[in-house]
């Protein structure tokens, strides 16, 4: 897969180029920024999924499937593991902004990377929203007579500036974000690990009570599983925004590489780790597992743990916010660079940075954002099902690109695997198989069916631009062709 060959045989004029240089529908270039570091990008990767789910979200899974949530965390950590070993395996062949919409369209078609895209842009502009109307309702508790909707604009309108300087600023900041997650996780698994054998003072071991006890390891059966499963599935998301970031650093083929490398092992240890730890120290039955890691802090006479753990949070979904925006702003320009959409989405500042992009995400995300705390169930709630299965969809097309350019990338220029994919294919197909299992398991849960069919409406609406796109440009070439 040269970074100047197109498919080869008769579908190639359907199928879309695989990845090349950095250029505009209009030929000219549009350059990035390339200033990312490799430290920069490790902790993108290793702050990119550790979101606020991570400390609000776990107590549900656990209430929902006991202890066997670690079951559910298991299977939801092998999926995401293989499927962003398949991501970082294009990624560090082909590293591209539009990462892997750009491979789904190289793979299948300009219309296949135009859907994944805009499908993505949608997905991350919502989420944006949701991390920014968390982040001030959390400020709100601090200073209750500033509005919950103020809030929201005024940390909107900061991140939007931040992502408006260069992309060494947006590293940075992430970088920073990251570590304060990463060192709340670890100093929580540190103090957690020390309570369960009890060399904390004050503190007596407890045992396998909690994980034996109170109706056993799998109360609530192996449906209670499957439904952690599908609630824990996509608390992962946002580690796809390495691969995106990717082709904004200084070599972005190995910083990638060794990004997924380290990053992967270390967010599972920090997820299961962290459940493991909460469903040892407290029962799965409890009524204080709305804020999980509050109660086991304050079990563990840790002072201010509340306070603690809102400033973690926070921080959290400031980051998440962050990312997202970062994320959001380069599909588009990506999709613009590629003739996929707007044109002046893919203008690039003097500073490296797509404005336009970043103004054009943020303003949809200014948007969602009122509308949560405005109209949250008349709207928002809307809005929310319509990405609650996006991500399915995205984990999908990775699978299906990678099955496909695997074999190209064989057959043309091999030396570009830095990154090999364990057992392909067969390891792809499990992934793709796994994929559709959740989707149909979906189907028959009561909570998750309205998130699935909302989110294949969108998809359904996106795919029919694509391919009323694909047809008027098959009839200008048949056109251009009759003429001489």
């Amino acid at each position: 897969m040269s970074s100047q060959q197109t498919p080869e045989g008769p579908a190639a004029a359907e199928a879309g180029p695989t990845p090349g240089p950095e250029t505009g529908p209009d030929g000219a270039h549009h350059h990035l920024g390339h200033s990312l570091k490799p430290r920069h990008m490790t902790m993108l990767a290793l702050g990119g999924a550790i979101g606020a789910g991570l400390f609000v979200s776990t107590g549900a899974g656990i209430h929902t499937a006991g202890p066997g949530i670690l079951i559910s965390y298991a299977l939801a950590s092998v999926l995401v593991l293989l499927v962003m070993r398949m991501l970082g395996e294009m990624a560090a062949a082909v590293p591209r902004s539009g990462s892997f919409s750009e491979y789904a369209g190289a793979a299948f078609g300009r219309w296949a990377g135009f859907t994944v895209g805009w499908m993505y842009w949608w997905m991350v502009t919502i989420v944006l929203a949701v991390e920014a109307s968390g982040a001030a309702a959390i400020a709100h508790g601090w200073l209750p007579g500033v509005p919950i909707w103020l809030f929201s604009l005024v940390i909107m309108l900061v991140f939007t500036g931040a992502n408006l300087l260069t992309v060494r600023s947006f590293g940075e900041s992430e970088f920073w974000f990251a570590t304060v997650k990463i060192l709340a996780i670890v100093g929580f698994l540190v103090l957690g690990v020390l309570a369960i054998v009890g060399w904390l003072p004050n503190t007596e071991a407890p045992g396998l009570s909690n994980l034996t006890g109170h109706g056993g390891f799998l109360p609530n059966g192996w449906d209670g599983v499957i439904a952690g499963l599908l609630a824990v599935a996509f608390s992962f998301g946002g580690l796809e925004i390495v691969t995106i970031a990717a082709a904004e650093s200084n070599d972005p083929a190995r910083n990638v590489a060794r990004a997924v490398r380290t990053a992967v092992w270390r967010i599972l240890l920090f997820y299961i780790g962290s459940v493991a730890v909460i469903a040892t120290l407290l029962p799965w039955d409890s009524d204080r597992l709305g804020s999980p890691y509050v109660s086991v802090l304050e079990d563990l006479d840790v002072p201010g743990a509340a306070h603690v753990m809102d400033v973690v949070v926070f921080t959290a979904l400031l980051s998440a916010l962050n990312s997202m925006l970062y994320g959001a702003s380069r599909m588009a320009f990506s999709l613009s660079r590629r003739g996929e959409g707007p044109r002046p989405l893919s203008r690039v500042a003097g500073n490296g940075v797509p404005r336009i992009a970043v103004l054009a995400s943020s303003a949809f995300g200014f948007l969602a954002a009122l509308l949560n705390v405005w109209w949250p169930e008349q709207v928002f709630k809307h809005l929310l099902n319509s990405v609650g299965a996006m991500l399915l969809f995205v984990w999908f097309a990775i699978a299906a690109s990678q099955l496909v350019l695997r074999r190209r990338l064989e057959r043309e220029d091999p030396d570009r695997l830095l990154l090999r994919m364990w057992g392909f294919p067969y390891l792809t197909w499990f992934v793709l198989l796994a994929l559709t299992a959740v989707s149909i398991l979906m189907m028959f849960d009561a909570d998750a069916r309205p998130q699935l069919l909302s989110s294949v409406v969108v998809v359904a609406v996106v795919l029919g631009f694509a391919l009323v796109r694909e047809a008027r440009r098959r009839d200008l070439r048949r056109r251009a062709a009759r003429r001489f």
